[in-house]
């Protein structure tokens, strides 16, 4: 009998504004071999050319290029990128087994559209059937502040059963760098998922 395949792990990156975000859960993991299914919403790529001046492929296979070259690592993991248009993809059904997924950074709309039930692109569709399915969906909202809004569409995807991790980060590590400040918010999200590749300083009480 064969060995089971590793599940993936889907990533799905929102027009939010902090796509750095993505990038770094991207390096640690591709770097630790896992195999991610990744899914930009199409308010991706405005972000992109106003935060980075970098215009970002829009057909899948260049996309694997271009998400390699953001987090540069060139050839470990699998990654396998998909249009935001493409329902019929594998991470639309149910029957294809994950890991869960991670959305990363999640927009207010995207917020929304996930608590309403929505499924108008793939990102979505995904995002539904994690739900339904009863398997972990991470959300690292990235707004500030919250309208009461924003925060009952939270509290209805965490009474769903999404794990809602703000984009905050903590400083009882001493960071350095925007990086350190990024990869703490990072890991304690992939922590949900019990994926632990990241080599952040955890808290452990006073010495």
């Amino acid at each position: 009998m064969l060995p089971t395949p590793p599940k993936p792990l889907i990533l799905a990156i929102s027009g939010a504004s902090g796509l750095i975000y993505a990038v770094r859960a991207l390096k640690y993991l591709l770097a630790a071999d896992y195999h991610i299914e990744l899914v930009a919403s199409k308010s991706t790529y405005m972000v992109w050319q106003a935060e980075q001046d970098i215009r970002m492929p829009s057909e899948p296979i260049q996309q694997e290029l271009f998400w390699r070259q953001q987090a540069e690592v060139e050839n470990s993991g699998k990654l396998r990128c998909h249009s935001s248009g493409d329902v019929g993809a594998n991470i639309a059904s149910g029957s294809f087994r994950t890991l869960g997924m991670l959305v990363m950074p999640c927009s207010m709309s995207t917020v929304a559209k996930l608590a309403a039930g929505l499924s108008s692109d793939l990102l979505e569709r995904a995002a539904d059937v994690q739900l339904k399915e009863g398997r972990k969906l991470v959300i690292v909202p990235r707004e500030t502040p919250f309208s009461l809004i924003h925060l009952r569409n939270l509290t209805t995807l965490a009474e769903a059963g999404a794990r809602i991790v703000p984009a905050i980060p903590a400083w009882y590590h001493h960071p350095q760098t925007v990086e350190d400040l990024v990869d703490f918010v990072v890991a304690r999200a992939l922590d949900q998922l019990d994926i632990d590749c990241i080599p952040i300083q955890r808290w452990e009480g006073r010495k």
